[in-house]
């Protein structure tokens, strides 16, 4: 039997001929076998050119239905420019699109199913969001259930939410949209008080309709975020505010706050109108501290909590570990520590504004493992140890006059001490006194000089990180003699307890913490193998940590403080590049 030979044969080009064939056929209206008849307009074509790009048209030319045996069929509810161009890109799979045709391309894509087109135009208006559009087009884009663009039609209003609100658009806005607008956290504001300016230049523009959504839209402005000036002098004198029972509620929880602040209330109601937007919660510097070689850091990565990064602002003159870090009036300053051969006493204080570090006058003592803290006006550097001694010593630093004084010293030596200010009163929590970590904790009264023991402690932890959040103190991991500790406890002033909450992922010793936008950061440390870069934050609701992203360099013994200025204020940098952490 003679075997038979076979060779398969591929015409490459065959497809695009074809098509070359059909799309001369479509110029010349030759053989086709059905017109589209929008309004006056009449568009000739071949029924399975439009099948095989829409699936409107396949199910309508292949079920049965009536258009399957007339020769004309009527399309309603779509612009004839529209149809003509989806019809020629069945033939010639292009369509050029322009800010002026593209509304109407993607709904009548949408209607007759086209979808490749219909990605391109929500890419093609995505590409083209702009402050004076974006609302319309978020709108838009609702309609007609294309959620991508819609989200980021919503992400570019929230990102440039002060220019928005200069457009015409905004004064349109339903109050189900502005409600959604004013409610994100992530509404990218220099303060609270253009939030509600934005608002009450909304109502006004259309008083007698939009009254009755006052109370319910104004419950998402941040009243306790606005300053007290602001809030005496412009909302308590707003006469529409103070008709309304709501609204007089959201004052009064303002003026509560605000004397809570000052430690004048105690027992607080918090929500998430006492919680600052992420661009106005201020910025998270790790300062210093040290990895896998030993050394000494310089380096300082500040995070950005609207969009989840690090980067590195100016370095200190002076390498630093096991530095005492805190923040006041918007300026961050960076005591005492290690710089690989010395104890410090050294001072240095970095201004957002202008970018720079200030060395200022030192403390008396050389010191490691020290805790500073500012308590109504002046910083306190508490505790810490040398290579000889733990301290119990305790130094008042005077912003104004740049000098130094000791007041009344702890009852107790204490180096690797978290020291925080709360409702008046400075805590000092754990630490080592030469012998063992310590769970015992006291808390120092600026009026009568004097330290007083308070509950201690479930855990015995030194190199711990201290924080205040919602009234109360957060202790979070650290050392129980030489090992590391995942667990964190919180403290209640009203009832000087302690109790256990959460535990972090990971141990982490050396811990820097400090909160920032409602909830508890932890960064860094050691967890007795490897230096981490790894950062977690604690939400207070959930009571669990959930992962956040790592700073550039493992660091442990580094001082973390939160200051009050914006990501914008800053000079980047650039990133760090990781370095080993083993």
């Amino acid at each position: 039997m003679v075997e038979v030979e076979t060779s398969t044969f591929e015409a490459r080009n065959l497809f695009k001929d074809s098509f070359k064939i059909l799309r001369q056929l479509y110029e010349d209206e030759e053989l086709c076998d059905t017109m589209l008849k929008v309004g006056e307009k009449g568009i000739h074509c071949h029924r399975v050119v439009l099948a095989a790009c829409s699936p409107y048209f396949f199910s309508m030319f292949t079920s049965g239905m009536g258009e399957c045996y007339q020769d004309t069929v009527t399309i309603k509810d779509i612009d004839s420019y529209a149809l003509e161009q989806i019809v020629r890109f069945a033939y010639t799979s292009k369509v050029v699109m322009t800010t002026e045709n593209v509304q109407s391309l993607l709904y009548a894509a949408c209607l007759l199913q086209v979808e490749v087109l219909a990605k391109a135009c929500c890419d093609f208006m995505k590409a083209h969001l702009h402050p004076a559009n974006c609302l319309g087009i978020r709108m838009f884009a609702e309609q007609h259930n294309r959620m991508e663009l819609m989200k980021c039609a919503d992400k570019h209003s929230c990102d440039n939410f002060l220019d928005v609100i200069q457009h015409d658009e905004f004064l349109q806005v339903s109050a189900s949209h502005l409600t959604a607008m004013i409610s994100s956290s992530d509404l990218n504001v220099d303060a609270e008080e253009q939030v509600y300016e934005a608002v009450m230049k909304w109502v006004k523009h259309d008083i007698a309709t939009r009254k009755q959504h006052v109370s319910d839209i104004f419950r998402h402005v941040r009243f306790p975020m606005l300053q007290p000036s602001f809030l005496m002098s412009a909302v308590e004198q707003e006469e529409m505010l103070r008709k309304d029972h709501s609204c007089r509620d959201l004052i009064d929880e303002a003026k509560n706050y605000h004397l809570s602040q000052a430690s004048k209330v105690m027992g607080l109601k918090y929500s998430i109108r006492t919680q600052p937007r992420k661009s106005c919660a201020g910025v998270l510097f790790s300062v210093g501290g040290r990895g896998a070689s030993g050394d000494p850091f310089k380096s300082i990565e500040a995070y950005d909590l609207r969009n989840d990064r690090w980067f590195q602002i100016p370095e200190m003159s002076t390498r630093r570990r096991h530095v005492g870090v805190t923040s006041t009036l918007g300026k961050l300053y960076a005591m005492g520590g290690h710089d690989g051969s010395d104890h410090l006493n050294t001072v240095e204080m970095y201004d957002p504004h202008i970018n720079k570090w200030t060395i200022l006058s030192p403390m008396a003592t050389k010191r490691r493992g020290i805790a500073v803290a500012s308590l109504g006006g002046p910083i306190y550097a508490v505790g810490g140890l040398d290579d000889s001694a733990c301290f119990h010593t305790v130094e008042r630093y005077d912003i104004e006059s740049d000098t130094w004084n000791f007041v009344a010293a702890m009852n107790t030596p204490r180096g690797g001490v978290g020291v925080a200010p709360l409702q008046g009163y400075l805590y000092a929590i754990g630490g080592n006194d030469g012998v063992a970590s310590l769970n015992s904790c006291e808390r120092y009264d600026p009026h009568l000089n004097k330290w007083v023991e308070i509950s201690p402690m479930i855990k015995r932890r030194a190199g711990a990180g201290l924080a205040v959040l919602n009234g109360f103190l957060y202790a979070v991991g650290g050392f129980d003699d030489n090992a590391p500790l995942d667990s964190v406890e919180r403290f209640d002033p009203s009832k000087n307890e302690w109790e256990m909450v959460g535990s972090m992922s990971c141990c982490r010793g050396g811990v820097g913490v400090s909160a920032l936008g409602g909830k508890v950061y932890a960064v860094g440390g050691h967890d007795g193998g490897s230096y981490l870069n790894s950062v977690e934050a604690y939400d207070p609701i959930l009571d669990k940590w959930g992962e956040v992203n790592s700073i550039g360099i493992c660091r442990a013994g580094a001082g973390v403080a939160t200051c009050d200025c914006t990501v914008t204020e800053l000079k980047d940098i650039g990133q760090i590049s990781v370095v080993s952490c083993v």
